[in-house]
This record gives structure tokens, sequence and C-alpha cells, in this order.
């Protein structure tokens, strides 16, 4: 047993220097070094803790949602969710969106469409508070639709902006929607009615193998909307979709907070509270574009760009940005190594799970 552990704690070492290694390649070091050196550090430590409670707040708002459907403790929430985000720091495509479910399957046994809906339900509520913010920003501030940043390689304006903003609308909108049309039993109902009815389609066929049509699809399917549905019980509970909501404020309330605790301690940019909403929230609406794992170089982009609109020398937006973005994520990174390593969970056989065996875990799950 010691033997197997610690093996588990090598390979788990090994793992997590090879994903740092991954996060932090594309970070131009001096840059980052010498912005650093003239940082006030002791303005660090809050930004941190700031940072690290908003992922508290996070764990237990998707307690509040899991909670409807399947409870779990909060460390059982808490190892799955950093490994997630730590996953998103990096590997493209924000793989740890489905990490989390395939990990909470492996050590719950909460079928892997549940987690998965309870995941889409959580990313519906930051959705909907950034577009309430962007919405709030567009009446705050005056983009010149003729301004244009250029910057490691990216050019971003208000059109890119306007753009990424519609992007996560449609993708809300889209989420919404399914949401309720798993949730209702009625349209639930009336959608697997239509699974069921698939086999008849290949009516030119033998009975035979429409039946396996029947067994290896349709029921998969009917299976899998039921289980999904599960992960929005919380639906049928508004004091729970009201204490998401408000959790849901403060998480990107002490987002913004941990921005600005930075900027005091960093030279050169002085904004206040509502000014590094904005800032916040254009950077995440750049990142939702497609770019190389932990988003480096489009974070940037978007923090200078944002900067910008308030005066601040591209010089120090660009230090200021790459420093915060750097200390926004390396807690994450070890906080989810560290959660990986104590829970064996194998990073590189989870991210091929979410390559190539999601729908074996899904069947096997629900």
């Amino acid at each position: 047993m010691k033997k197997t552990a610690s093996l588990s704690l090598f390979i788990g070492l090994v793992v997590s220097i090879a994903a740092l290694y991954l996060a932090f390649r594309q970070v131009p070091i001096s840059d980052l070094t010498a912005y650093l050196k003239s940082i006030n550090y002791l303005w660090i430590i809050p930004t941190i803790l700031l940072a690290l409670g908003g992922f508290m707040l996070r764990i237990y708002r998707w307690q509040l949602i899991l909670k409807a459907s399947q409870p779990v403790g909060f460390w059982q929430a808490f190892h799955p969710l950093m490994i997630g985000f730590m996953l998103n720091c990096i590997l493209p495509g924000r793989v740890g969106e489905v990490a989390r479910p395939i990990i909470l399957f492996q050590k719950e046994h909460v079928p892997f469409s549940t987690g998965l809906a309870t995941v889409a339900a959580e990313r519906t509520f930051d959705a909907v508070i950034l577009l309430m913010l962007f919405a709030w920003m567009l009446t705050v501030v005056q983009i010149d639709p003729v301004m244009e940043i250029h910057f490691g390689g990216y050019v971003l304006n208000k059109t890119l902006l306007i753009n990424a903003a519609t992007g996560i609308t449609r993708l809300c909108l889209l989420l919404l929607v399914a949401i309720v049309l798993v949730a209702l039993e009625s349209t639930r109902s009336w959608i697997n009615h239509l699974f069921l009815k698939i086999p008849k389609l290949f009516f030119f066929t033998s009975l035979a193998f429409q039946d396996v049509i029947y067994r290896r699809f349709s029921l998969v399917l009917v299976r899998f909307t039921l289980s999904f549905s599960k992960g929005f019980l919380l639906l049928r509970e508004p004091g729970k979709m009201a204490a998401c909501f408000a959790l849901s404020f403060l998480i990107w309330g002490l987002n913004v907070l941990s921005y600005y605790t930075m900027t005091l301690g960093a030279p050169g940019v002085h904004l206040s509270f509502a000014e590094l909403t904005v800032v916040m929230v254009i950077v995440c609406l750049f990142i939702s574009i497609p770019s190389v794992p932990g988003f480096w170089g489009i974070w940037e982009a978007g923090g200078v760009f944002a900067l910008a609109l308030f005066g601040v020398s591209a010089k120090d937006a660009a230090g200021f940005t790459l420093a915060n973005h750097a200390v926004q994520m390396l807690p994450v990174i070890v906080v989810g190594m560290g959660s990986a390593v104590i829970t064996g969970v194998n990073i590189w056989q989870v991210s091929r799970q979410i390559g190539g065996e999601v729908s074996a875990i899904r069947k096997s799950g629900d």
C-alpha cells in the first residue's frame, strides 16, 4: 500500500511540474520578472487570498446545485472543481468543465450526465452575471469604434468585444432553452418519446436491427436525458436559485476586489473599483475567444485594451496585466495540482477520457 501511495505521489509531482511548464512556457519571463520587482509584494497576498476566496464560494455554489440531485461534501466538491479549473489553465478548449463531472463520477459515483448538467447550470449563472455587467459597462463607458490594440499578435477593438459578448449571449440562451426543455417533465417526456421512435425510422431494416437501435441508442439517450435532468432539480427550489445568484454576484465581486488590491501595489495603475470592474469584464469577454492554454496573450491583449480606456500607458498596462494574470492563475494551478495528488487523480488519464471515453462513462454511470 505504501509503495502504491509513493508511486502515486511521484507521478503526481511529475505531472505537476510538467503542467506548470505547459502553463508558463508562453510567458515572457523577463518582462514578468521586471514588473514583479516593481510591485509591492504585500498586496499580492490579499490578491491571492481574494482570488481563492472566490473559488471557495464557487465550491459552495456548486454544492447547492448538486444538493438538489445528489449531495456531496465540501472536499468532495472542492477537489474536482479545483482540478477542473487547473486543467482550464494548462489545456486548451476549457476541458476542465468536462473533467469535473468525470472526476465526480470516479470519486463520488455521481452520474456523469448529472454532474455535467450541474456544471452547465453553474456556468450559466456566471454567463448571466457577466452579460449583466457588460450591459452596465456599455452605459458607463464610451469605447471609440476606431480604437484598436495590437498586442501579442492580436488586434482587439470594439467590434470584436461586442462579437464576443454576442457569442456568450447566444450560448447562454441555448443553455437556458436546453435546461428548460430537459428539466420540465412534460417537454422531457416529449423528447424521450421522440428518442424511442428513432428505431421506426429504420422500417426498411430487420426487426433485430431495429431492436439494436432501440437498446443501444434510444434507451441510452432516454437514460442520459433523465440523468441530465437531475442536475437541474435546483429549478424547483426558488430559494436556492436566489442563493446561487447571490453567490454569483459575490464571486464576481471578489474577482474585481482581487484586481483592485493588485493595483494598490502596482505602479502606473490607479483605477476605481467600478473602472476595474470594466477591465475585468473586458478581459473575461476576450478570453472567451479560442486561444492558447491559460489564455496567455489574449488575456494580456484584453487587459491592455481595457486599461487604455482609462489612460493607462501601454507599458504599465502590459506589465500589470501580465503580472496580474500570473498571480490570478498560479494559485489555481498549485491548488489544483495538490488536489490531484491528494485524490490520486491521474490528470493524463482524465484528459484522455475527455477526448475519447466520455460516452463510455456516460453509459456506465447512467
